[in-house]
């Protein structure tokens, strides 16, 4: 922990989904080892859970950098994927570019980026076509 923020860093695996969810899941673990309050640490793990499989369906994988003060969390999820061509449109429930046989595993169902927002107490979306994505969640405890 430097000062009063803990860091904690992780690798989102590309199309590995026997894995994805594993950095959500241990920012979990965290929390709850930390004292977070319930309903903070699965408003986070949510959020960030579906920010992790975005970035593993879309985007080749990513990384997740986090870091917890002690009154918020900051969940930063960078990709180098193509970007979000329109975010608005993106941001509509039901939409997604999810390949057939990603929806047949019963991922893209278009929920993803509503549910982060529904969520985060502070939710962006910065993107480049054809650089990547950083979606920054705070969670304020």
């Amino acid at each position: 922990m430097e000062g009063n923020v803990l860091k904690l860093k992780y690798l989102i695996p590309n199309n590995d989904f026997l894995n994805v969810g594993m950095a959500s899941s241990n920012m979990k673990k965290v929390l709850k080892q930390i004292g977070v309050h319930p309903s903070k640490i699965k408003n986070a793990s949510v959020a960030m859970y579906e920010a992790e499989i975005n970035a593993c369906i879309h985007a080749g994988g990513g990384n997740a950098e986090i870091e917890v003060y002690p009154y918020k969390i900051i969940i930063k999820i960078i990709d180098n994927g193509p970007g979000i061509p329109n975010v608005d449109l993106a941001m509509q429930e039901g939409y997604s570019t999810a390949s057939d046989e990603v929806r047949q595993m019963g991922f893209g169902a278009g929920l993803g980026l509503p549910n982060i927002k529904k969520h985060a107490d502070e939710f962006e979306i910065n993107t480049i076509a054809g650089e990547g994505t950083e979606v920054t969640i705070i969670v304020n405890f």
